[in-house]
């Protein structure tokens, strides 16, 4: 039996701020269970929602040693869906209102527990062959393992996986801070370790330490070997290219099924796919006061609302597409201030076009996923993405950039071999990404057998997460066999 650990700073259902929940939550559920032991281990954030933390026991508490300090680590414990958790409790770094803070702030939490995780580890009961790290708030666990506590016998048989979901984010702050804060020896703190640009940082630390790194698909592990995409690491990840992994996210298909969608007016599947949509389309248009039109294209997003998700291109050529086109556009998100404010203003032009929810619901989500037509991803990079996966489980046409993992699960329409399940555009520019909403307009309404087939394609497409847990359970056996 393979024993393996997430680290992570959030998992669904108990903390929530995206896509990385979503994975470190399903995933462990489709590991082979005859074979593998998959536990998570979270903060306890003072912010999860009370019906959540009601559910934890207390297991031990111990100190831990971050540098000059020893702090305190209350170890609490749950089961979900056959799953063990474990959550470190300190409400010095975990209190608050939302898992993340400022970022000098986060550097000095996310060190706290990552030597946590480990300091704990002998109170578990559970020595894992293997700890599965996940972005760079876990970053100095495999860097903690193998300097500070490489020399202790119960530690030395452990392997690190560290996981890249988004490189953009990585941890970087002032070397004094960091060198404090951790307390790690001086030459680690080097160009090819732990320094960056003359700041400190912990994704790079994950990436040099750990034994194997993988990412969230293979386009975008290929795109962050490169100057454009490695967001000033593509040197290091070039060095480590032979442990480098792109494994496909996938999504929940319990979660995300149209036939048993508790959100959902109309109930449907592949079977009654033509008068399920309608049906949803007709009452999402109804309950958000734009006019009752099926033969109107509505086009959906779910998203972050920020330059990385493609807004600036979405705001360059709104008002063309909306003078001059049958289409309704609805949106769903947060994030910065100034894409928040774009898209209420086109909602306030356009009232009986746009309608703009800033927030998040996942009943609003679901209800887009399965009410709009085509769904809208036009992302400057996308190291996997999920939303184009849901959409195409709900039986609407993702429209999106090629990059990462949109570029690798949405297969472009061929018009004359009629083949893909969407619709894809190469270069980051606004007017590929309206001439490219034109075509699938296009094909909407004047070929519906066409738009069928892109429907149907879509819906028959696998991306559960039984395929990703497979290939993780290969890479795990690969690194314990060389103990």
């Amino acid at each position: 039996m393979k024993k393996i650990l997430f680290a992570a700073s959030e998992a669904v259902p108990f903390i929530k701020t995206g896509g990385l929940a979503d994975v470190t939550g399903s995933l462990p559920g489709y590991f082979d269970r005859d074979h593998f032991d998959v536990r998570v281990i979270l903060p306890k954030y003072l912010c999860m929602d009370p019906k959540w933390k009601e559910q934890l026991h207390f297991l031990c508490h111990l100190y831990v040693s971050l540098s000059w300090r020893r702090q305190y680590a209350g170890i609490f414990t749950a089961e979900w869906e056959g799953i063990t958790y474990y959550f470190v409790d300190n409400e010095f770094y975990f209190a608050g209102d939302q898992p993340y803070n400022r970022i000098h702030e986060d550097v000095e939490k996310f060190a706290f527990f990552s030597r946590a995780v480990l300091e704990a580890l002998p109170y578990l009961d559970f020595c894992p062959d293997i700890i599965h790290c996940h972005d760079w708030q876990t970053g100095l666990i495999p860097v903690f393992l193998r300097t500070l506590c490489g020399h202790q016998n119960y530690y030395s048989g452990i392997r690190t996986v560290f996981s890249i979901h988004n490189l953009k984010f990585q941890g970087r702050w002032m070397l004094p801070a960091v060198m404090d804060i951790t307390g790690l020896p001086e030459q680690i703190f080097t160009s090819d370790k732990l320094e960056s640009y003359g700041e400190a940082n912990y994704l790079k630390g994950g990436v040099v330490y750990a034994n194997a790194i993988t990412t969230v698909s293979r386009t975008y592990a290929y795109e962050i070997t490169t100057p454009e995409g490695g967001e000033g690491l593509d040197g290091l990840m070039n060095a480590r290219a032979d442990d480098l992994y792109g494994i496909q996210n996938g999504i929940d298909y319990d979660e995300y099924n149209p036939r048993r969608d508790a959100y959902l007016p109309v109930q449907f599947d592949e079977t009654d796919v033509t008068a399920g949509k309608a049906a949803n389309k007709a009452a999402f248009q109804k309950d958000l006061g734009l006019p009752a039109e099926a033969d109107t294209f509505l086009l959906g997003m779910v998203s972050r609302m920020t330059d990385q998700k493609g807004f600036d291109l979405l705001g360059a050529v709104l008002d063309e597409l909306l003078t001059t086109e049958r289409v309704q556009l609805v949106v769903l998100g947060t994030g910065e201030e100034q894409y928040e404010n774009t898209m209420r203003h086109f909602a306030g032009k356009y009232p009986g076009q746009v309608r703009v929810t800033i927030g998040y619901s996942d009943e609003m989500a679901h209800r887009i996923y399965a009410s709009a037509d085509a769904f809208l991803m036009p992302s400057l990079f996308e190291p996997c993405g999920l939303s184009q996966l849901m959409s195409m489980r709900y039986g609407t046409v993702p429209i999106v950039r090629e990059t990462g993992g949109l570029k690798d699960t949405v297969e472009p329409y061929n018009e004359y071999e009629q083949t893909g399940t969407g619709f894809s555009f190469a270069n980051y520019n606004a007017h590929e990404l309206l001439a490219t909403i034109r075509y699938a307009m296009e094909i909407f309404y004047q070929n519906s057998k066409a738009w069928y087939g892109l429907i149907i394609r879509g819906m028959r497409q696998n991306f559960s997460w039984q395929a990703s847990a497979e290939e993780y359970e290969n890479l795990y056996r690969r690194l314990t066999d060389l103990k």
